[in-house]
């Protein structure tokens, strides 16, 4: 009896993709593709939607793709270029396999607990943030970064595998290279 109760607790955790709260008409811009991925012309909010996996899978999201604040431990499903900003801050993610290949604007992976980044873009249009999570090597950082690159507060013993190019600073305070 008491693994039934688990059970149904665990499926009302699971959102049903349908009751995402969308803002009035935003998927009106979604074309869905024969291999069941969409393309957007537009942003994609998932933001705070207590999801544990994304609920479809995305080809190209011309704007943004904010799937912050959730409980994701996995970006399986998430779009191959992003023309905005990519924002995964503060979910559960230990690594950034199936993150986008290409973002124009910033990407966000802060807050997470990351101990690689590898399945990180090659290239980042804008800003880079990973801080915040338990990384001890920069592997797999994207070769170029259009803005600053963050990598503040994470266990780093050195800077080896930070991008070839950065368009800011880099930030690397409050890790290990610092004492």
């Amino acid at each position: 009896m008491i693994n039934k109760l688990y059970e149904q607790l665990r499926e009302q955790e699971k959102p049903d993709p349908e009751q995402i709260q969308w803002e009035k008409d935003e998927k009106d811009n979604w074309t869905l593709l024969p291999d069941g991925r969409y393309d957007v012309d537009g942003d994609v909010n998932l933001s705070n939607q207590h999801l544990t996996t994304l609920p479809y899978r995305f080809r190209n999201v011309s704007g943004d793709f904010d799937c912050s604040y959730n409980k994701l431990t996995s970006l399986e499903g998430a779009p191959v270029e992003v023309g905005g900003y990519f924002n995964c801050f503060s979910n559960k993610l230990t690594s950034l396999a199936g993150a986008s290949e290409k973002v124009s604007g910033g990407f966000y992976c802060s807050n997470n607990q990351l101990t690689s980044l590898e399945g990180a873009p090659v290239e980042v249009g804008g800003y880079f943030d990973c801080s915040y999570n338990n990384l001890t090597s920069l592997a797999g950082a994207p070769v170029e970064v259009g803005g600053s690159f963050n990598c503040r507060d994470n266990n780093l013993t050195s800077l080896v595998g930070a991008p070839v190019e950065v368009g800011g600073e880099i930030y690397s305070k409050g890790n290990l290279i610092d004492q």
